[in-house]
């Protein structure tokens, strides 16, 4: 029997830039968009030092829809996920790794009808009441996201 392993991300950042929805050829529905990260310290001089991470998130299924729907530039969420690997050719020719958080669940911490200036609810707007959506068929991964074996690199979208 394999030992146990756990690949867990869970970031609270900015969006960089609105969601992106694309459907593979088969008809999965993927969402792509970016995250910021800050960070801030105190040197021993008493320097304030800031730092920004960036991270590529990516979407399936019925939360890539939820994402592209709910989610866009600047505003703050809290996602879940796991973090992969993979590597591809560029159109020059050179092998290239990329690595992304694959997410599993999303809170939202703005409510963007009280920014807009209109009455809105207070509560966080979550993505796991009902609306995690069904694996394509019994091979897929519990994220929704198609199995390794079925997803060809002409299949992504980006």
């Amino acid at each position: 029997m394999a030992s146990r392993s756990l690949n867990k991300v869970s970031l609270i950042g900015n969006l960089t830039r609105d969601p992106e929805l694309k459907y593979t050829p088969n008809g999965t529905a993927v969402c792509t968009f970016g995250l910021a990260t800050n960070r801030s310290w105190t040197t021993k001089t008493g320097e304030t030092k800031e730092d920004v991470q960036f991270h590529r998130i990516i979407a399936w299924q019925k939360l890539a829809e939820l994402c592209a729907n709910l989610l866009s530039k600047g505003r703050k969420v809290y996602l879940d996920g796991r973090i992969t690997y993979r590597s591809f050719e560029g159109k020059d020719g050179i092998q290239r790794q990329i690595t992304e958080i694959v997410m599993d669940d999303f809170v939202l911490f703005d409510d963007r009808r009280k920014a807009e200036g209109t009455e809105g609810i207070e509560e966080p707007v979550t993505s796991s009441e009902g609306d995690v959506p069904e694996p394509v068929d019994e091979e897929a991964h519990p994220t929704g996201a198609p199995s390794d074996d079925k997803v060809e690199p002409d299949d992504i979208p980006f």
